[in-house]
C-alpha cells in the first residue's frame, strides 16, 4: 500500500483541516509604551509601533478591543530617572496611573505589568548598582517587592519580572501574597537571554546601559541547560507562567522548556524580530502578512501557550481574513 502524504495538501480546505497548529487572537498580546508626551509619536526604529500619551492611552486601547485583543502589557517611560528607578515604586508613577486610567475604561482587559528598572534608572541596568557598578541583588529584590505591590494595588492582573535577577520570583510572590494580592499572577522572564535583538525596544524605552553590558545577568545565547534551570528555578518559586525571551532564535528552547515545566509557557516575539520582518517587507523581499502568520505559527508550534508580538493587531486582522 503506497503512502502519499501530498495527499492530504491538494484541497486547500483538507489542509486546513488536518492543521497541527491553529493561530488564535486569543494567543496574542500587544505591547504598549506610554508616556507623559502631549502627542503619539511613531517609534523610528518600529515602524507601526509608538509612544502613546497617558492621557490618550484609552484611545489605544479601545482600538486593541474592537479588534478582539484581550490582552496587553504595559511598559512605561518616567519624566525623570534616578540610580535607583524611584518612579517603579511610586504610587503615581507611569505604569501606576496608567493601568488605573486603562482599568476605569476596559475593567476586564487583562492587563500584564512590566517589571523591572531599566527604563527608570539613569545607568539603565535592569536592577539596582552597587559602589562597583553591579547589581545589589539584596537592594533590588527589595525595590521589587515594592514595585509588584504597587502594580497590584493599581490594578495589574499579571506581574512580570524580566530583571533576571536571583530569587525574584520568590520575593515577588511572598511580597504580593503578604499584602493579599494572592490572586495576582507572576509572568516570569525566566529565559531571557542576552540577544542583540532587543536593540529597537531600547531606543523605544530609552533603555541602553550607559555603561557595559548585561551579559552578567541575562543568558548566553550558546546556553540551553541554564535556561531549562532557570525555568524550573522560577516555576518552583511560585511563577505562574514562565516566559523564553527572544522566541524565533530559540525556538528549541521553548520547546525544551515546555517539556519540563507544569506552568504555561510564553514567548516574546521581540522587538529586533518585528523589525527585521519590517524592513524586509519594506524592501519587497517578502509578504509581511504571510511571514507575520508564518513566525507566529512557528513560536506556538514549538510550544508558546501565548505570544507577545508587536504584530498582534496585524495578526488580528490576518487570522480574521483566513477565516472568511
Amino acid at each position: 500500500m503506497s503512502k502519499l502524504p501530498t495527499r492530504l495538501r491538494r484541497n486547500p480546505i483538507l489542509r486546513e483541516l488536518v492543521q497541527e497548529t491553529q493561530l488564535s487572537i486569543n494567543d496574542l498580546v500587544q505591547p504598549i509604551f506610554v508616556t507623559y508626551s502631549d502627542k503619539k509619536t511613531e517609534i523610528l526604529s518600529m515602524p507601526g509601533q509608538y509612544h502613546v500619551p497617558l492621557n490618550i492611552v484609552e484611545k489605544e486601547i479601545e482600538q486593541l478591543v474592537n479588534s478582539g485583543i484581550n490582552a496587553i502589557i504595559l511598559f512605561g517611560i518616567p519624566e525623570k530617572k534616578d540610580e535607583v528607578g524611584l518612579d517603579t515604586i511610586n504610587d503615581n508613577g507611569i505604569i501606576q496611573r496608567a493601568v488605573r486610567r486603562i482599568k476605569q475604561y476596559f475593567p476586564d482587559l487583562l492587563i500584564i505589568t512590566d517589571v523591572c528598572f531599566c527604563q527608570y534608572t539613569s545607568h539603565g541596568h535592569c536592577g539596582i548598582l552597587d559602589e562597583r557598578g553591579l547589581i545589589n541583588r539584596k537592594k533590588s529584590l527589595e525595590y521589587l517587592q515594592k514595585q509588584v505591590v504597587s502594580h497590584a494595588q493599581a490594578g495589574a492582573d499579571v506581574v512580570a519580572p524580566s530583571c533576571m535577577i536571583d530569587e525574584m520570583v520568590k520575593y515577588i510572590r511572598e511580597a504580593l501574597d503578604n499584602n493579599e494580592y494572592e490572586d495576582i499572577g507572576i509572568l516570569s522572564y525566566a529565559v531571557k537571554y542576552a540577544s542583540t535583538f532587543y536593540g529597537p525596544f531600547r531606543d523605544a524605552a530609552y533603555s541602553t546601559p550607559k555603561h557595559g553590558d548585561r551579559q552578567s545577568y541575562q543568558l548566553y545565547p550558546g546556553n540551553i541547560q541554564e535556561a531549562l534551570k532557570e525555568a524550573k528555578i522560577d516555576e518552583n518559586e511560585g511563577a505562574d507562567i514562565i516566559m523564553v525571551k527572544p522566541a524565533l532564535p530559540y525556538l528549541d528552547v521553548i520547546h525544551q522548556v515546555k517539556s519540563i515545566v507544569q506552568c504555561p509557557v510564553a514567548a516574546y516575539q521581540v522587538s529586533g524580530e518585528y523589525a527585521m520582518i519590517k524592513a524586509a517587507s519594506e524592501k519587497g523581499w517578502i509578504d509581511e502578512g504571510k511571514c507575520i502568520l508564518e513566525t507566529l505559527t512557528g513560536i506556538k508550534r514549538a510550544g508558546a501557550n501565548f505570544i507577545i508580538t508587536y504584530f498582534a493587531m496585524n495578526a488580528v486582522q490576518l487570522i480574521k481574513e483566513n477565516m472568511e
